[in-house]
């Protein structure tokens, strides 16, 4: 399930490519637009500066912007910044420890199988394709 997390930080990052200003965003107008808390958007947006996602400038007239073009984001990029896993299943997570039942699962092809599917869905989605 993908958390409120990586679901506001899209909405986040589609409310910078929309904006047609040469300046930056500031926090409390995409707030405001979005209709999300301050607060909790402070530490989403964290999280895109340091993925290096949006960049941030302060002061007078600071804000946010994008760092790229809208089409230079897929969304699987945002969601695995923002989200703790994008596996499905525990033992599929990047550094899991080795599943004693590994080679008698049932089950472990669908998961997998269903991670792939994901992953390639939202590796084909850009920021762009939500905007139009």
């Amino acid at each position: 399930m993908i958390s409120t997390k990586g679901r506001y930080a899209i909405r986040v990052l589609l409310d910078l490519a929309e904006q047609k200003s040469d300046g930056p965003t500031t926090l409390d107008a995409i707030a405001n637009r979005q209709n999300l808390s301050k607060k909790y958007l402070e530490s989403i947006v964290k999280l895109l500066v340091s993925g290096n996602i949006v960049k941030g400038t302060s002061g007078k007239g600071g804000g946010y912007h994008l760092t790229r073009q809208p089409e230079e984001y897929t969304i699987l990029e945002i969601l695995k910044l923002t989200e703790s896993s994008m596996s499905s299943v525990a033992c599929l997570e990047d550094g899991a420890e080795a599943c004693p039942n590994k080679d008698k699962c049932k089950t472990i092809s669908m998961w997998s199988g269903f991670d792939k599917l994901t992953k390639d869905y939202f590796s084909k989605i850009t920021l762009r394709d939500l905007l139009c």
